[in-house]
């Protein structure tokens, strides 16, 4: 009987955890959102928020409780948005110069998250790089030359490869068809798209951006 109790103290703690046992989860989806993008140039030329879009596909693989590896593959729109309010312009001047830059990005992210079976709050970090496809001009300068350093008017970006880290954190809720993913992301670029040497006009283009965006992941059974 001894024996009996023994054995069964032994086997008790192995059959919960093998109940509690974490099964890795694969998720795939789509996502879509809003970047407000602006470019780190130096010297510093005088920028508001540039508006895009952006958008694309995730594949998920929660490895472990409470941590996973995230995959995406995006289209997103950034660049800059001059302001000349603060510039000496000539009276009733309106000018206007934007550049908008198209990229197809691929992140590779940590996903750490915590929380109930419906309810979860997440964040992701990470690596990612991004190849530059197009980009557009929208101006009213008509040759005018209204910044300290104009440069970047006739100038295109000689680097098409980008790359660098992003992050943020988000709200995951779950339902029986499927999770709504809300989560708000930093982007820095660690590359510049100009060249940056001695006798360029920059020693410094770097993008940045701030993303909203909203995804549905399905579980892959």
């Amino acid at each position: 009987m001894r024996l009996c109790i023994a054995v069964l103290v032994c086997l008790l703690p192995s059959a919960a955890r093998a109940q509690n046992a974490f099964r890795p989860e694969w998720s795939i989806g789509a996502s879509g959102g809003v970047n407000l993008s602006s470019v780190s140039f130096s010297p510093k030329v005088q920028e508001n928020l540039l508006t895009g879009y952006q958008g694309g596909l995730t594949l998920r693989w929660n490895t472990d409780r409470n941590l996973g590896l995230q995959v995406e593959l995006n289209f997103k729109q950034q660049g800059w948005e001059e302001n000349f309010d603060e510039l000496d312009v000539p009276e009733g001047a309106d000018y206007r110069f934007l550049r908008r830059m198209n990229y197809v990005e691929i992140p590779f992210m940590t996903h750490i998250y915590s929380g109930g079976d419906r309810v979860k709050f997440f964040v992701n970090l990470g690596p990612q790089i991004g190849l530059l496809i197009s980009e557009h001009t929208e101006e009213n300068l008509n040759g005018a030359t209204p910044q300290n350093i104009n440069a970047q008017h006739s100038l295109h970006a000689d680097k098409k490869i980008e790359w660098g880290l992003g992050g943020g954190p988000g709200l995951e809720i779950r339902t029986g068809i499927g999770s709504l993913l809300l989560e708000g992301r930093y982007y820095y670029a660690l590359s510049d798209f100009y060249n940056t040497r001695h006798q360029d006009a920059f020693s410094k283009a770097s993008s940045q951006a701030i993303s909203l965006r909203l995804a549905w992941l399905m579980p892959l059974r």
